[in-house]
This record gives C-alpha cells, sequence and structure tokens, in this order.
C-alpha cells in the first residue's frame, strides 16, 4: 500500500472527527487536500461559486448538527473570501475547521504571487490559527485545532502550503483519541449557595434568556414557575425558549415587542441566562444582576454584576431547582403577562386592517402566512436587516423549527448561503431562505449552487427594492435616502433561466398558493415577493442612546411592527391570571 502524502492524512483526521462535508471553491495549492477528499468515502468535497458561501454554510451545518464542519480556500484571495463567514461561525459559537492552503513554503516571506499571511489574517475569527510548515507537525496542530474548535466552540484555522500537502505523511502511530464533544460544567458550591440566597430574598425575579438555554428549555420552565418568574428572551434565545412558555413576556433589544423591557426594570433580581445580550442600552442599571453562562469570558461585559455564575443553563438550574423556596406570591409575574398582552394586542392591529389588500405587499403579511404554511420542522435561515424583524415577530418556534442568521456578526447576504448547509445535513428536511433582495443579490452567483447540488432549499425573496435597515438608519440622522435603492429584474424569470422554480407575486392574494406551490415543489424554488417599502420597524421601547445601528423616527411610514401569532400565546396565558 502506497505511503500516505499529508493532504491524505489530514481529511483522514477530519473524517475520524466526524466531518462530512468540506465546502469550498478549488486552486492549485489546495488541489493535493481536494484529491485526498475524492478518495475518501467518509467527506463530501461541496462546491460553490464564492469561499464566503463556505464558510457561511460550514457555520450553518455546524449549527445545525452540533458537530465539526469544514470549509477551505486557495492560496491568497481563495481563503481571503472565507473570512467573513468564519466571523459569523466564530461569533455564533458554530465548530468549524477552516483550511487555508498557502503559497508553496519555500516563497513564504518574499512577496511570491497571492501571498498573504493568512496565520494572521484570522486570528481575530478564531480560537486557533496555526500554519503547518513540516509534515511532522500536521498530525498533532490538526489536532489541537480540532479540540479548540469543538471544546472553545467556534472556528479554527489550520494554513496548509500547497506543497507541504503533497509531502509524505509522517508515522500513523502518532494518531490518538479526540475530543468529539463537550463536558458538563457545574457552578461551584459558593456560588449555588449565594445565587439561592440572592433568589429567595427576592419578591420580584426576571429570567432573560440567550442561545445558552439551548437543551435547557424543562428546566427554566420548572424553574421560572417556582419562583414566579417572567421569562422574556433575546433574539438568539427566541428558538429555544419562547414555545410552549406560561411565563413568555417577549424580547427586549433592537428587534424587541412585548413587556421584556418592563420586565427586566422592574423586577429587583434580573438573572442573565446564557445570554450575551450586545445592547446594554436595554439593560438596567439599578437592579440586582446575577449571570449564568458557561463562557466565563463574557459574565458582566455587558452590565454591572452582583453575582458571576460560571455553568451551563441546564446544570446550574438542576441544582437551583430542589434549593430554592417556592414562591406564591404572582402579582409580578400577572402583571407583566398583562402587559405584555396589552402591547401585542396594540401592535398587531397595525397589520391587521386590510393586509390581504394592500398593495405593494406588506411584508409582515408575507412573513404571517410563511408562518402558518412552512413545516412544523422547518429550518428558516434569516438574511440581515429587515428579515431580521420579520422572523423575530412572526416565525414561530416549537422545539422542532430551527431559526439562524448571521444575529451576532449582523452580515448581510447569509441567508442562502445557510439554507445551503443546512439542506446538506438532511434533503428530507424544509428548509426556507428569508432573504433580501440586497442579501441574495449579493451573493447570488450561488444561486446555482442549488441547482449543481439538486438542493430543495424554498428562497422566499423579500423584494422591496431597497436597503430598508440603512434608509431607516438615515431617517433617524436627518438624512434623505440615498444610495439605498436596488434596480432588480423579475427574480422568478432569473430563477427559471437557471432551471429553477420561480413565481413572482405582486398581490397577497397570490402569495399562499405561490408558497403552496413552492413547498410542494422537489426541487429548489424561488417565491419573489414584491414588498411594500415603507414597512419599517422600530422597538417597543427606545431612547436616544439606543439607536447606535438601528434607527427611531416619528414618521408616519414608521410602524411598531406587528407580533403574528404570538399574539394567540400571550392571550392564552393571561388566561392563568387570576381576576380580582
Amino acid at each position: 500500500m502506497a505511503k500516505q502524502n499529508v493532504a491524505e492524512q489530514f481529511v483522514d483526521i477530519l473524517a475520524r472527527a466526524g466531518v462530512r462535508r468540506m465546502y469550498g471553491v478549488v486552486g492549485d495549492s489546495l488541489n493535493p487536500v481536494v484529491d485526498a477528499v475524492r478518495r475518501n468515502a467518509a467527506i463530501d468535497w461541496v462546491h460553490v461559486r464564492h469561499e464566503e458561501v463556505a464558510a457561511f454554510a460550514a457555520g450553518a451545518e455546524a449549527q445545525i448538527t452540533g458537530k465539526l464542519t469544514a470549509c477551505a480556500g486557495s492560496c491568497g484571495p481563495g481563503n481571503l473570501h472565507l473570512i467573513n463567514g468564519l466571523y459569523d461561525a466564530h461569533r455564533s459559537m458554530a465548530p468549524v475547521l477552516a483550511l487555508a492552503s498557502h503559497i508553496p513554503s519555500s516563497e513564504i516571506g518574499l512577496s511570491y504571487f497571492q501571498e498573504t499571511h493568512p496565520e494572521r489574517l484570522f486570528a481575530e475569527c478564531s480560537h486557533y490559527s496555526e500554519m503547518i510548515s513540516n509534515p511532522q507537525q500536521m498530525p498533532r496542530l490538526l489536532q489541537t485545532a480540532i479540540q479548540h474548535a469543538i471544546g472553545q466552540r467556534g472556528v479554527s484555522v489550520v494554513t496548509l502550503p500547497g506543497d507541504v500537502a503533497d509531502q509524505p505523511a509522517p508515522d500513523r502511530s502518532f494518531e490518538s483519541a479526540l475530543v468529539t464533544s463537550r463536558p458538563t460544567i457545574r457552578p461551584g458550591d459558593a456560588e449555588i449557595d449565594r445565587l439561592v440566597e440572592m433568589i429567595d430574598q427576592a419578591d420580584k425575579v426576571t429570567l432573560f434568556c440567550g442561545a445558552g438555554t439551548a437543551g435547557a428549555h424543562a428546566e427554566v420552565m420548572e424553574f421560572a414557575g417556582r419562583v414566579k418568574s417572567p421569562v422574556g428572551h433575546a433574539l438568539r434565545g427566541k428558538e429555544w425558549i419562547q414555545y410552549d412558555n406560561p411565563f413568555d413576556v417577549g424580547m427586549s433589544g433592537l428587534l424587541g415587542y412585548g413587556a421584556a423591557y418592563e420586565a427586566t426594570h422592574e423586577c429587583e433580581l434580573l438573572v442573565l441566562v446564557g445570554t450575551d445580550f450586545p445592547y446594554n442600552a436595554f439593560l438596567p442599571d439599578d437592579v440586582k444582576i446575577a449571570q449564568i453562562d458557561v463562557r466565563p469570558e463574557v459574565i458582566g461585559r455587558r452590565s454591572r454584576l452582583d453575582l458571576a455564575v460560571w455553568g451551563d443553563v441546564r446544570e446550574t438550574l438542576r441544582c437551583l431547582i430542589p434549593r430554592v423556596r417556592e414562591k406564591t406570591d404572582r402579582r409580578f409575574l400577572d402583571k407583566m403577562l398583562k402587559k405584555h398582552a396589552d402591547a401585542l394586542e396594540g401592535v398587531v392591529k397595525a397589520y391587521t386592517r386590510k393586509v390581504d389588500k394592500h398593495v405593494p405587499i406588506h411584508p409582515e403579511y408575507v412573513a404571517s402566512v410563511l408562518d402558518e404554511l412552512a413545516d412544523d420542522d422547518a429550518v428558516f435561515t434569516v438574511d440581515t436587516g429587515m428579515n431580521n424583524v420579520w422572523a423575530a415577530r412572526y416565525i414561530q418556534p416549537n422545539g422542532r423549527r430551527r431559526i439562524i442568521g448571521s444575529f451576532s456578526h449582523g452580515s448581510m447576504a447569509n441567508a442562502m448561503p445557510m439554507a445551503i448547509g443546512a439542506q446538506l445535513v438532511d434533503r428530507n428536511r424544509q428548509v426556507v431562505s428569508m432573504s433580501g433582495d440586497g442579501g441574495f443579490t449579493m451573493l447570488m452567483g450561488d444561486f446555482l449552487t442549488l441547482v449543481q447540488q439538486d438542493l430543495p432549499v424554498k428562497i422566499v425573496l423579500f423584494n422591496n427594492s431597497a436597503l430598508g435597515m440603512v434608509e431607516l438608519e438615515m431617517l433617524v440622522a436627518g438624512l434623505p435616502s440615498y444610495g439605498t435603492t436596488d434596480v432588480n429584474p423579475d427574480f422568478a424569470e432569473v430563477a427559471r433561466a437557471c432551471g429553477v422554480f420561480g413565481v413572482r407575486v405582486e398581490k397577497p392574494k397570490q402569495l399562499a398558493g405561490a408558497l403552496k406551490d413552492a413547498f410542494k415543489h422537489k426541487g429548489p424554488a424561488l417565491v419573489d415577493v414584491v414588498t411594500d417599502p415603507n414597512a419599517l420597524s422600530i422597538p417597543p421601547k427606545i431612547k436616544a442612546d439606543m439607536v447606535t445601528g438601528f434607527a427611531l423616527s416619528a414618521s408616519k411610514i414608521v410602524l411598531d411592527g406587528g407580533v403574528g401569532r404570538m399574539l394567540q400565546m400571550a392571550r392564552s396565558n393571561l388566561r392563568n391570571v387570576p381576576r380580582p
């Protein structure tokens, strides 16, 4: 049997770590690795049209599966294109191994054609970024990179010169066990004791939950019931905590709705649960705050804390539940539930009057109909901008759906690339890309990847021919909108020219039928919905110091934002509030 080269051993180690796909664009320095993938039955090469898409797709797959994924770019410009998608994956805590192939090792540092320094360039968007300069390094260095990505939940980057990849591999006897899963972290006894004391002393407790509550829904509900706490959430916590939640008071922050803001400000003790909520202007500064998180580096960086608790959310709550005293006074909880329902009642009216006749179509109506027609286990990938608003307020989680977006990095053009990675995990699961026309056209070349890979992704294109969020930002600054208008084609015709099912919707009565037809279609499909460019949204609570990166306007074109079927849940929860 011929001796392996470094590239073949590299791919074997990735396969042992559970990697099933490597996304990328082929190139000369990458050829040894791509050829090794071709000859390894355990890993598929997913050819995309742009390396940024490769990184977004790998990050989405990692978020869906929780397992290590991989992407690759050739030397210089090839791997540079990975950087935006890797930033997103890293900030989303998605375990991704990125291979940055490099120029010939003998030419490094001599301004060779396409020379960059990947080990430096990717340092800020990774937990680990190192270069293999000798075949003997490779197994240990790659194992270290894998364990950083999995253990710290984020990106590792390995730089590999093409000539080194083609050299004979070191002895396989080095192979050792790989870390492929994370441990459970329990807080120290002193922190548990202090948190129990703080909870027992407070008459009004609020929980504010983030993505760290994944897998802990039952524990959060049991704990909230025990201490009679309202439960609010950040955007990344929505899919994990909002469903089947009789304590729900909505979402705080720039896309917020309901009574989450009031609940966090009117309590005596606020417990931040698995959230690195970035908008400290929405957090109170005059109540006691405790924070529970498995990542000690994020604890206390958004607000002043009275107690820091380092531990997994589920394990921490399991420690707390039997020890905290059960509260009997529901007055604070019931007050917040009523405020929440009243808030939703008020804003929902803006989009219940003749929405089925309004032309151009209200985007809120599109999101609402999409929510009703999509599968109960659908994966929604969401473009940054106004699509974040519509997904946050209309797409309802249920414990089986997933909602993925560039929620921490805030990149345009993420939805369709993420849909590629999500769909490759399971071709039989419905994947819906909620794309804006700005984001879609930015990386539109990879629309062809759906065709080439025969991926049944359904793209619902919110086409308002504008960069809506940017227009809103200009509005608050007192500036006329400029440079925000898109001159778009009929995207349905573009889709059909690419061999994809395409339909254009200009009237509300056409919408449901078009979505049903697209969902029934076995291959990729695009529904181009012409939406109202004047449909904008603002948070329910906002002050001057909250508007960085967002906007506020008293203009009549700015609406307060609907909330769809969340109102039904709020009304249902309100039935449990005792009447005087």
